[in-house]
């Protein structure tokens, strides 16, 4: 397949890269930096810097969608609000755009979205059918969907692609967590009660796969394993897979006082069940969060890869 990407120099999109040149998939990526591209890639993919280079007699089987700047890294300021939707909505209206334009549309649209769209749930259940809540992430992922969803009048199938927490080594949050945790400096949040829904990169990718390959999936997909944990468990399970203690807490207000509007994405949850994954017969390789991180352990990959 012609595939266009974007984000496909980040944590996931680099390995998703990876997976589909593998699979001898003809790759172009979005970037800003298209020499750094090159060089991750060996020279195996096309860049553009715009979609500009999208010229409507320029055929591609499938898009995914992947970008958005980070949601926690920086302060929710308007400025940087701004960016952030900038970097998801804007950029996924001009990929539908593109593709309207496009002699020959995308059989399939994959694009990004996260589980943050049903906001803090607590311990209640979530499922592709739980609607999303209204607090400032889950109208930023709400609006980011609706955006993706004006492809299907274009009759490209589009999949939204909820993405849970994503587990390996290389990147993520387990690449933040490493250094204190191997050093025995692991600690809860708050009151550890908080849902953590995850999944293994492997699985991810996988799911990525089913869903590009599947011509009868279409809609949201939870990109979860079926099996969230809250955070005291997490922290203890990665913990032990490190043969480290847990000695810590830190306070909720000591994190609201740090991150403000943002302690919401640690202090707050979603226990997300991947249903229509399942109910498509996706079968998890990883499905058990110990499993997962013990694999994870047996990873050769550096901590820092290019």
């Amino acid at each position: 397949m012609r595939i266009l990407i974007t984000g496909g120099t980040g944590f996931i999109g680099r390995h998703l890269v990876t997976r589909l040149l593998h699979q001898q998939h003809e790759i172009t990526v979005l970037t800003r930096k298209p020499e750094s591209a090159q060089a991750l890639f060996d020279n195996r993919v096309s860049t553009w810097t715009s979609l500009t280079s999208w010229h409507p007699s320029i055929q591609f089987d499938a898009v995914i969608n992947l970008a958005g700047e980070p949601i926690i890294d920086k302060p929710w300021t308007n400025k940087r609000k701004q960016v952030i939707a900038a970097s998801r909505i804007d950029l996924t209206s001009k990929l539908v755009n593109a593709m309207t334009q496009a002699q020959f549309k995308p059989s399939v649209f994959l694009s990004g979205s996260a589980i943050g769209i049903y906001g803090d749930a607590g311990t209640r259940l979530c499922s592709e059918l739980t609607p999303p809540a209204t607090d400032y992430g889950s109208q930023l992922c709400n609006e980011w969907e609706n955006t993706a969803l004006h492809a299907q009048a274009l009759g490209v199938r589009t999949c939204l692609l909820r993405t849970g927490l994503v587990l390996h080594r290389s990147g993520g949050l387990l690449k933040k967590l490493y250094l204190p945790f191997s050093l025995g400096l692991g600690s809860q949040l708050g009151s550890g009660q908080q849902m953590m829904s995850w999944i293994h990169l492997d699985d991810y990718l996988d799911a990525v796969l089913f869903l590009l390959e599947n011509p009868a999936c279409h809609g949201a997909y939870n990109l979860t394993s079926p099996h969230p944990v809250s955070n005291s468990v997490f922290t203890t399970t990665f913990a032990q897979s490190l043969s480290k203690p847990v000695l810590f807490k830190t306070p909720a207000w000591l994190i609201k006082l740090l991150l403000g509007q943002r302690a919401v994405l640690l202090l707050g949850g979603q226990n997300v069940l991947p249903a229509h994954l399942l109910a498509e017969g996706f079968e998890f390789k990883l499905p058990y969060l110990r499993d997962a991180l013990d694999a994870t352990r047996l990873l050769t990959s550096a901590i820092n890869p290019k």
